[in-house]
């Protein structure tokens, strides 16, 4: 987030993010054709706590200006933006009709009034009889029917994680945020402590990336034209919305090493003396690049090491599901109903800490884990019967599966709970499953050659002749 800041600024991520209201209502940017160090003091969209600062001239009298824009509406039924509190200093040129207001806006008069203002509210010549129905009218549920909202103004639909789509949008018409991370909490709310409630909230967050990489909006192809989004700000984009598809491949390395030390192959051949030095040097430099995020960040190992382990339970689990449900809803049509996260209550901070709940999100891990448990006692079971040869590769194959073992342990301590009670309906299909695979897998038994010995021994005696 704070690395962001030398572009166009952190992700809007939802809590603890404060917007101006122009950039809420869809207006781009002010241009800023020179910056004074006295005019610093005024603010553009805000994103995790944070704040950009164009420079301004003193605003005219927001009542003043909204009466000469309506006078020259009955003149010429258009008026112009530079006529508008905030955009006659920066020369905006495209004009809006009442009705343009109106469309995206809504048919609330008073409110379309507001917008055009710096600070909102309503205008001093409103009737005070008339505000409470033009609230009521506001708030309703049909009022954004046929307008702008939740497509070009507002918080923007089409994912279940609205807010990396709205700030997307934002950063599209060239608005800026800044990292602000003050000594004092300028925000605080309450997160899942149960590991249930954790993995849906993934799930949900999971989700909404691959919404909106199969949507118009993916970072990959929207936001060319106007040519405002910086090419770095859009990898940090795209960046937010590919990482559930990582599942893939790590369901394919969790599972490998428990394959190896069933079928006793390796999943890594001999390497030469170069390839030795190129992959030392490739696990060198990821060690050191850790080791210098640590020092930026300030983050202790334990941390870094937690959000690892976490990072691979959330990855085989929640990750997994959200592509497939988003493949089925985006491209099938077939909408799945995810789950509200629930929040721990004051009275009861850790009231379900250790409360195990069943959901189809625990069966994956859990089966990695049998799996490669599993693996380790065969392996070993087999080391004893070919003798002390065996044990030099027995080393490595249970290397890989104790490292998965230790990525998944804290969902294997919070699957058994204080009182040790596991869900039997998640036992039950993880044992099922690891069992179907190793059945499958020992029938097909891919690293044998399935060559018959005749026809090699045939072919071999014409290649003589």
């Amino acid at each position: 987030m704070k690395g962001l800041d030398g572009i166009q600024g952190p992700v809007y991520v939802g809590t603890g993010c404060v917007f101006n209201r122009q950039a809420l209502y869809g207006y781009g940017p002010p241009s800023m054709p020179s910056l004074s160090k006295s005019s610093s003091s005024s603010c553009s969209w805000c994103g995790c706590c944070s704040c950009c600062c164009p420079g301004k001239k003193a605003p005219k009298d927001p009542s003043e200006l909204y009466r000469d824009a309506k006078r020259e509406e009955l003149d010429a039924a258009i008026f112009n933006l530079r006529e508008i509190d905030n955009y006659d200093d920066y020369e905006r040129s495209m004009l809006i009709s009442q009705r343009s207001f109106e469309k995206t806006f809504g048919l609330s008069s008073v409110f379309i009034e507001s917008t055009i203002m710096e600070n909102g509210g309503v205008a001093e010549s409103a009737n005070p009889s008339t505000l409470i129905k033009e609230a009521i009218h506001v708030i309703s549920c049909g009022y954004e029917e046929k307008t702008e909202w939740g497509k070009e103004i507002g918080w923007i639909y089409g994912s279940v994680t609205e807010d990396i789509l709205t700030g997307f949008k934002m950063h599209c018409r060239g608005w800026r945020s800044i990292y602000c991370m003050p000594l004092r909490p300028a925000f605080k709310g309450s997160a899942p402590i149960n590991l249930s409630d954790r993995l849906h909230q993934v799930l949900r967050w999971a989700l909404g990336s691959v919404e909106i990489f199969l949507s118009r909006h993916c970072p990959l192809w929207y936001g060319f034209g106007g040519g405002r989004l910086k090419w770095l700000q859009r990898m940090a984009y795209i960046n937010t919305i590919v990482y559930p598809f990582t599942s893939l491949p790590l369901i394919a390395y969790c599972t490998l090493p428990a394959i190896c030390l069933l079928t006793g192959k390796f999943i890594i051949p001999t390497l030469s003396n170069l390839a030795s030095v190129l992959f030392l040097g490739l696990f060198l430099s990821i060690i050191v690049t850790a080791v210098l995020e640590l020092r930026w960040s300030g983050v202790s190992i334990e941390d870094l090491w937690r959000n690892e382990q976490f990072w691979v339970i959330g990855g085989v689990s929640a990750h997994l599901f959200a592509v497939f449900q988003g493949f089925l809803k985006m491209l099938a049509g077939i909408d799945t109903n995810f789950t509200v996260t629930a929040k721990a209550a004051e009275d009861a901070e850790f009231g379900e800490l250790y409360i195990v709940k069943w959901t189809t999100l625990l069966i994956p891990p859990t089966t990695l884990l049998i799996i490669n448990m599993v693996g380790v006692v065969a392996g070993f079971s087999d080391a004893l019967n070919k003798g002390y040869e065996a044990w030099g590769p027995l080393f490595g194959k249970v290397f890989f599966s104790f490292w998965v073992i230790l990525h998944l342990y804290p969902f294997l301590k919070g699957l058994m709970g204080r009182q040790n009670r596991t869900p039997t309906i998640v036992v039950l299909w993880s044992v099922l499953l690891a069992s179907v695979f190793s059945l499958v897998w020992v029938r097909i038994n891919p690293f044998i050659n399935t060559v018959d010995s005749t026809t090699v021994a045939q072919t071999c005696t014409s290649i003589d002749c």
